[in-house]
């Protein structure tokens, strides 16, 4: 599934608040995101665009963390 290329590291950690993630703290441009399904936590950059890159790593993480495809955690978050 194709992933959107233009969304920002603030509207990722909106979306992925359906999956419990709360915004924790902010150290300058990046957002800590933890939920309280066995403490996980993973961090967000506060950019404008976030690269492919750093989406995909993070939506990997999520997937994993909550045991499903990334191709589910996409369908669900989009």
């Amino acid at each position: 599934m194709k992933l959107p290329c233009d969304l920002s590291g603030l509207e990722l950690a909106d979306k992925l608040a359906t999956f419990g993630y709360e915004i924790t703290r902010q150290n300058g441009s990046h957002i800590r995101l933890t939920t309280q399904e066995n403490g996980e936590h993973i961090t967000v950059p506060q950019h404008d665009s976030l690269k492919v890159g750093t989406f995909s790593a993070i939506l990997n993480d999520v997937a994993k963390h909550f045991l499903i495809s990334r191709d589910e955690l996409i369908r669900q978050l989009f």
